[in-house]
């Protein structure tokens, strides 16, 4: 059967072009939908959902779009009224797919529309040129394809044409392959587990065990995408219980690190009520190398830790972990479910062993006595006598997610 496909861009610029798509991905025997952004004037190819609704969705009139001078505002508009489109053809089970097709500004509409989008929903974004600077905030957490179309997708030539039949062959082919996205669903119980290559041997042992228990797992590299793309998952329904090794995509976003996860992080599994397990890898130590900001401020103290030529890793100062400590007391306290907190009293990674110069109970347990003042509600907390890359934490981790999955079962 033919799957529907809401194909995003501006008619008013791109008419030739979009045209061309639908009727790529109309020969694969799927329904084209053209959504028209349009935002410079009307478009003389008709869309099955045309500008003026898109504005008016966003709140605005389409001839308000067309005059106004303020581009930042009018995008806004339309883009909110792309995603309650997109939302609206969900709901009523009419969306199987959806790409957009122009420059950076479809782009970066389009992305917005998707990341509104559950995953598994096939996302494709085609553009002339997907520059770096663009390309992660295009993807953000999004299940999504950026395909580089190299030239202008301006005229219709042979290359361009070649380039934009390649894209309908991929959101064709990707709707073609895709599971009906409601239907997705993780066997009982499964496990989401945060890691880093510093927790690496925790992550392993944490896998192990709870696999020998009957759990499911499933790993999510904390490197401030995929730890935001697990809490999309979460919120969509996935997942039983979350073992947060490395929660700290949270303080690395309050004080721009490498590693920044939104100021949402760790909010998913909190709405939802799902047991959490907490270790506290890296919410002591921060990257300090030449691509830092601020990095004079991270290596005043000379205790840096050097990795390669491009990394480095250096300890949070003091007045930062205690803001930390706030922001983690604020999660735990609005949480609807059950945490629990393994505190290693010998280092929370393998960079602060003993012996490394990253070394520093005195100041790891000074947040966690700051996190304690700010807690409203009660957290158990469970000191570990070791190193977060010994066994012995993660018999810590499992030990506590275990319990609380059957304190639940017992509940039901």
């Amino acid at each position: 059967m033919g799957k529907k496909i809401l194909v995003i861009g501006s008619l008013d610029t791109k008419g030739d072009q979009l045209t061309f798509l639908k009727e790529r991905i109309e020969a694969r025997g799927h329904e084209a939908m053209l959504l028209d952004v349009s935002m410079g004037g009307r478009a003389p190819v008709k869309a099955e959902f045309g500008a003026e609704e898109i504005a008016r969705l966003g709140g605005k009139d389409i001839d308000e779009i067309i005059h106004s001078r303020n581009r930042f505002d009018i995008t806004n508009a339309m883009t909110r009224g792309a995603q309650l489109k997109a939302l609206d053809l969900l709901s009523r089970r009419q969306l199987d797919g959806v790409v957009s097709l122009g420059g950076a500004t479809i782009a970066l509409l389009g992305s917005q529309v998707m990341s509104g989008l559950p995953f598994g929903i096939p996302k494709v974004i085609g553009v002339p040129a997907a520059q770096p600077v663009y390309v992660g905030k295009w993807f953000g957490s999004n299940d999504s394809v950026v395909m580089q179309l190299i030239m202008e997708i301006a005229g219709m030539n042979d290359l361009v044409k070649n380039a934009i039949a390649q894209v309908a062959g991929v959101i064709s082919g990707m709707v073609e392959e895709a599971m009906d996205y409601s239907s997705l669903k993780l066997p009982y119980p499964s496990i989401a587990v945060t890691e880093l290559g510093f927790s690496d041997q925790c992550a392993r042992n944490v896998e192990r065990l709870l696999t020998r228990k009957g759990y499911h797992v499933y790993t999510f590299h904390a490197q401030g995408i995929s730890d935001q793309a697990m809490d999309r998952l979460i919120s969509q329904g996935f997942f039983d219980g979350v073992i947060e090794i490395v929660p700290a995509g949270l303080i690395e976003e309050r004080f721009k690190g490498n590693r920044p996860a939104g100021m949402a992080r760790l909010d998913a599994a909190g709405d939802r009520g799902i047991p959490q397990v907490w270790a506290p890898c890296c919410l002591n130590i921060t990257g300090a190398g030449p691509t830092r900001h601020n990095r004079e401020k991270y290596v005043a103290s000379g205790k840096v830790l050097e990795i390669d030529e491009m990394r480095a890793m250096a300890r949070f100062p003091l007045d930062e972990m205690i803001v930390g400590a706030e922001l983690y007391a604020e999660k735990i306290n609005k949480a609807k479910g059950p945490i629990k907190l393994i505190v290693p009293l010998r280092g929370w990674s393998s960079l602060d062993r003993e012996g490394s110069i990253l070394y520093d109970p005195e100041s790891d347990w000074i947040f966690i006595e700051e996190l304690k003042k700010r807690l409203t509600v009660s957290l158990p907390i469970e000191e570990v006598d070791c190193n977060l890359e010994e066994p012995a934490a993660a018999e810590a981790l499992v030990n506590a997610m275990t319990a609380f999955i059957e304190a639940k079962k017992g509940e039901v």
